[in-house]
């Protein structure tokens, strides 16, 4: 098994931006020292009063200190953007990580984010399809020709062409069971993000498996992403990350991507998704959910809007014992 860390990449408002840079990096390096295999990197538009930093510089910045790590987007959402755009995007970020890189990519869900792009969910989804295809076109054929429903391109090139043959891996987000099934028939491998919990993702699991077979297809791997925290104790784990947690769901609630308010507690909120603990309980529940889902790469989330950086790089190192 692998693991690999997701970058924080939001902070609060009056949080000073400069400085959080070289907690980044620090704990880039502490990953690489602890043995991870990847870093990943979030997307969204528009997140005032939340500032986040823009994924596609922060990964050509970040692969710079990677020193052979993968990097990937998780997710970097496309029915946003030309494909063109992500295609030579992407093939550079494949030559400055040496092959190194994968295009991880969502439909998106934020009613602000489609309406600024002028472009209705009702197509989020067509387009993404179409939008896959001519990437890996544009990857793989040095002329092109494509007359689809949004995009056109008449006989031209990227003018970078990906190190890896065939282009980067493409992992597609997926969370709902015609999505999983499009994840196994266009993707290399999908995507998990396991906010809905063991009991959403464990039956979709069986669904992505009964669709690779149906399309004769075989998965890269198997990743998810987790939020992690490892502390000393088992018994004051949940305390200690508590608020920074809360207030990252908080605001993805208050975006519409889920509701905490009918939740017991944050205990009960947490369960089944994130991955909380001292460093055996912990090693315990990746055991299980390897055992579950048949998941191999877990990429950890393990740094949230106000969480000290001690606390994050005493994850990572005891993620790295736990993976050794």
């Amino acid at each position: 098994m692998k693991v690999g860390l997701f970058i924080n990449t939001q902070f609060p408002e009056g949080f000073t931006i400069p400085e959080r840079i070289s907690d980044i990096i620090e704990q880039v390096s502490a990953a690489r020292d602890a043995g991870f295999s990847s870093l990943w990197f979030p997307h969204h538009w528009l997140t005032y009063p939340m500032q986040m930093l823009q994924i596609t510089p922060m990964m050509g910045y970040i692969a710079a200190h990677a020193k052979g790590m993968t990097i990937g987007s998780n997710i970097l959402i496309l029915p946003l953007l030309n494909p063109v755009h992500v295609a030579e995007e992407a093939a550079t970020l494949d030559v400055l990580t040496g092959g190194n890189f994968i295009l991880g990519v969502g439909q998106g869900y934020r009613q602000p984010e489609f309406d600024a792009f002028r472009i209705p969910l009702a197509e989020r989804a067509p387009r993404f399809t179409e939008g896959i295809a001519l990437i890996q076109q544009l990857w793989t054929e040095r002329q092109v020709t494509h007359q689809g429903r949004f995009y056109t391109v008449n006989d031209a090139g990227i003018g970078l062409a990906p190190q890896r043959l065939g282009g980067p891996p493409i992992y597609i987000a997926a969370q709902a069971a015609a999505s999983v099934k499009r994840a196994a028939r266009i993707g290399d491998a999908w995507l998990i993000v396991n906010s809905g919990g063991l009991g959403k993702t464990e039956p979709l699991m069986r669904t992505y498996r009964a669709a690779l077979a149906q399309y004769g297809r075989t998965a890269s791997e198997f990743p998810i992403t987790i939020e992690c925290y490892i502390g000393d104790r088992r018994a004051t784990a949940y305390e200690e990350c508590r608020d920074p947690l809360e207030y990252k769901y908080n605001t993805y609630a208050s975006w519409g991507l889920s509701d905490r308010r009918s939740e017991a507690s944050f205990e009960d909120f947490a369960r089944d998704k994130f991955i909380i603990g001292d460093k055996v309980s912990v090693k315990e529940e990746i055991a299980r959910y390897h055992e579950l889902l048949g998941v191999d790469h877990f990429i950890m989330r393990c740094n949230w809007p106000g969480l000290p950086q001690h606390q994050t790089l005493a994850t990572i190192k005891r993620l790295g014992q736990i993976f050794a």
